[in-house]
């Protein structure tokens, strides 16, 4: 079903270059609402800088980007978060000695009072974070706790859950199992199966084909920034995906979507 329709985001013929350096070079792929598509690669294949164009950081050199059907040209990450492209780094972007829900709401923090009076909402913060939260299966002892506190998969849920509650419609999430134990990992990767489901596009970046196949419906394969492979799931097994990331390249390629 998700095949058929328009795609969520889309990027056509996008280069990136940096002085005579070309970061990538054509690359054309699309999102669907629903899926989960895999940007796999080794270190240098151009996955970071692809996600920085996508989310705003980076400006292609040319080509052209879409998102629901309509042209942009994004200045900033806040441009790409209005248009409900939300990007969590593995550095996950939060403060360890916060507590959990300062940094689910951090720089959004809601309020209550008026005047000298006005104050965060701090049991409000604490609600909607335990709350949101429970909904992805995670139970933490206490929302006030600080989020260093959180193993690596309690961490990354707590930001997958903050992109999901301010609106995602596509989420970008930048290797998030590349630091994680096998237990930790199955977490996260269960997660993504929950995030697609409620109809949210989601992009894993990923150099582990292991990791990548089982929740992925769509794999994006880059070399040395430029597209390898471009498959749906059922074009592809997970051994022909693994002799792709191995540098075998008789698999073909071309995009699918």
């Amino acid at each position: 079903m998700n095949s058929v329709a328009a795609p969520m985001l889309v990027v056509s013929n996008v280069s990136k270059s940096f002085g005579h350096v070309n970061a990538l070079e054509d690359v054309s792929m699309a999102v669907f609402a629903g899926q989960v598509t895999c940007l796999l690669g080794d270190n240098g294949a151009g996955k970071s800088t692809l996600i920085k164009v996508l989310c705003g950081v980076h400006k292609p050199s040319s080509g052209h980007y879409e998102v629901g059907g309509e042209a942009v040209d994004f200045d900033s990450p806040q441009d790409a978060r209005e248009r409900g492209i939300a990007t969590v780094y593995q550095d996950l972007a939060m403060i360890p000695l916060m507590s959990v829900w300062r940094n689910f709401f951090l720089g959004s923090e809601p309020t209550v009072g008026r005047g000298p009076f006005k104050r965060i909402d701090v049991r409000y913060c604490e609600r909607i974070a335990r709350d949101e939260l429970e909904k992805m299966g995670i139970a933490i002892r206490d929302p006030a706790q600080a989020v260093g506190t959180l193993s690596g998969g309690e961490r990354q849920s707590v930001a997958i859950a903050r992109a999901m509650y301010f609106g995602a419609k596509v989420l970008i999430l930048d290797e998030p199992t590349a630091a994680l134990g096998v237990k930790q990992a199955e977490i996260v990767l269960r997660l993504l199966t929950q995030v697609k489901a409620s109809g949210v596009g989601v992009v894993l970046v990923t150099h582990n084909p292991n990791h990548a196949y089982p929740v992925g419906d769509h794999f994006v394969v880059l070399r040395r920034g430029t597209v390898l492979a471009d498959k749906t799931k059922d074009e592809i097994s997970q051994e022909e995906l693994t002799q792709l990331m191995a540098g075998e390249e008789d698999i073909g390629s071309g995009s699918t979507s």
